[in-house]
């Protein structure tokens, strides 16, 4: 009884946050959408503080727990990778659309819960150095390196493919995200985009299969 009690209190502060946002909502506030007395809230937090930071745990821990279920699935990297970054976007365009309020949970400046949405950006980079490691992605050898320092071998020359390593990959698709995040449609924009960078990250192996939903 007591967790669903707390789920009240942290679905009433996400109430008052999409009306007057993190620093103008009280306990009073929170109280009174739930239709209880003060008292009864500070039963299940210590303040609006601890309950803002609570929310922001949770909606993050979802999203998380979302991305998990992506990295692990048996599909191919495309679909995984897609599935990691569908839950980040996810999660930032239900709080934008909700309120502007709301998407002050997203700030990883924040006082009160910056290091939860740090944190979870990492989680996030750590599942997707797993699926390009799995996949194969592998950094350029010492001996590629030195070449590359040298300079090209002739006018024309490319990098031969695996140049990136999975950390580097895994950052590459963390900025295409938080690009796709500020842009109209961005949700329509990702899959293709997906596929774009994981066709020259990892070649047609890491592609996703068609989608059905894009057939006539």
């Amino acid at each position: 009884m007591g967790g669903d009690r707390l789920t009240e209190v942290l679905d009433a502060t996400y109430e008052c946050l999409t009306r007057y946002g993190v620093r103008r909502t009280t306990v009073d506030d929170i109280a009174g959408a739930m239709g209880v007395s003060r008292s009864a809230v500070y039963q299940y937090v210590r303040g609006k503080d601890d309950a803002v930071r609570r929310l922001a745990e949770r909606l993050h821990t979802r999203a998380l727990e979302r991305a998990r279920r992506a990295a692990s699935a048996d599909a191919p990297p495309a679909t995984r990778v897609r599935g990691v970054l569908e839950a980040k976007l996810g999660l930032v365009l239900e709080l934008a659309g909700d309120s502007p309020h709301t998407a002050e949970l997203l700030d990883e400046k924040a006082r009160l819960f910056g290091d939860i949405c740090h944190g979870f950006t990492a989680d996030l980079r750590t599942l997707l150095i797993g699926v390009f490691a799995e996949a194969g992605l592998r950094g350029a050898a010492p001996a590629e390196e030195e070449a590359d320092e040298a300079g090209p071998a002739g006018a024309g020359a490319v990098d031969p493919a695996g140049v990136v390593d999975p950390a580097e990959a895994a950052d590459i698709c963390i900025a295409l995200v938080l690009g796709l995040e500020s842009v109209p449609g961005g949700e329509q924009l990702l899959r293709p985009a997906v596929d774009a960078l994981l066709t020259g990250l990892l070649g047609d192996a890491g592609a996703a299969p068609p989608d059905p939903r894009t057939r006539r």
